[in-house]
């Protein structure tokens, strides 16, 4: 038999200490960058967006990659990028952990508008008020000393 899956996880995690250290003008860089970590895994990008503190993916994984490897592995991989290639100076780095969340096929359409209008919503929610949002939304216990 063969392996099917149909399970869509918007990625987010954010700069170290939440820092806006991801500059506008360079990001394309970047979100180009996980595409290509993306294609090299096998996974199916849907779309990435972010702001000055924090990313967002929408993806399918392979059935072979552990969503934990491929975040270790793209959080390493754009660090090492973005201090050879010095296109954000500030940035320290990226905040331990991430958040990931599940979503049915049909939710596909809507969770691409959402990531491809952050800079407007974030005039309105915050990353923290955001991240507690998803957290809760999906019913997520957690520690609010642990997202700052």
């Amino acid at each position: 038999m063969s392996t099917y899956t149909q399970i869509l996880y918007q990625i987010v995690f954010s700069t170290k200490r939440h820092e806006k250290t991801l500059y506008e003008k360079d990001r394309e860089k970047l979100f180009q960058y996980i595409w290509g970590i993306m294609k090299n895994r096998k996974c199916h990008l849907y779309r990435i967006n972010g702001v000055e503190d924090h990313i967002h993916i929408l993806t399918s994984l392979h059935p072979t990659i552990a969503l934990s490897d491929l975040i270790k592995d793209t959080k390493l991989a754009c660090s090492k990028m973005i201090k050879e290639n010095n296109i954000f100076p500030l940035f320290q780095g990226w905040q331990d952990g991430y958040g990931a969340f599940t979503y049915s096929i049909d939710a596909k359409e809507n969770l691409i508008e959402y990531i491809k209008n952050q800079k407007a919503h974030h005039k309105k929610e915050s990353f923290i008020e955001e991240y507690k949002r998803f957290l809760k939304e999906n019913k997520i216990d957690f520690d609010e000393k642990y997202l700052l």
